[in-house]
């Protein structure tokens, strides 16, 4: 896991994350802070497993630890924050050791963890482990929430 703490420590990386949580500190609907992105990761890596397959965590972490990173910029330009988290990303990435096919798998990831554009592989475990981390069932802040019924989670089943 030596890269993926090479982004954790990346100072693009510490730049944005800080500013990131300091925009979400009075939000009270669901943060994109650590603990988030830790989730994110464990649940892909599980799915993974119960897949019978063998997780690539140094990928999975490097796209979870990412996916958000640009919230601060749709927060404060507008931008969608898929958009600018690839943005970030790809400026990251290469600092940290990963292949170019790596990197092309990750950015693609992020770039797809909405739901917008292909939903397979590293893209698809991102956005079901994304979608599947919220506690909705425990959340007070649930009923003003704006995702849709078909999204909330409703129960506990990992």
């Amino acid at each position: 896991m030596e890269r993926v703490n090479r982004i954790w420590n990346h100072p693009l990386y510490q730049q944005n994350f800080r500013l990131l949580l300091s925009l979400e500190a009075d939000r009270k609907f669901c943060r994109h802070g650590l603990d988030h992105c830790l989730d994110v990761a464990r649940l892909a890596c599980l799915y993974e497993w119960e897949a019978g397959r063998q997780p690539d965590r140094e990928q999975i972490y490097a796209a979870a630890l990412l996916h958000d990173l640009g919230r601060a910029r749709e927060y404060r330009e507008g931008i969608p924050h898929d958009q600018a988290s690839r943005e970030l990303a790809a400026q990251i990435l290469p600092d940290c050791g990963y292949s170019e096919q790596e990197q092309r798998a990750i950015l693609e990831a992020i770039g797809s963890h909405r739901g917008a554009g292909p939903q397979q592989g590293l893209g698809a475990l991102l956005y079901r482990a994304d979608k599947e981390s919220r506690c909705c069932f425990a959340c007070p802040a649930e009923p003003e929430c704006h995702w849709s019924e078909e999204k909330k989670n409703r129960a506990i089943t990992r």
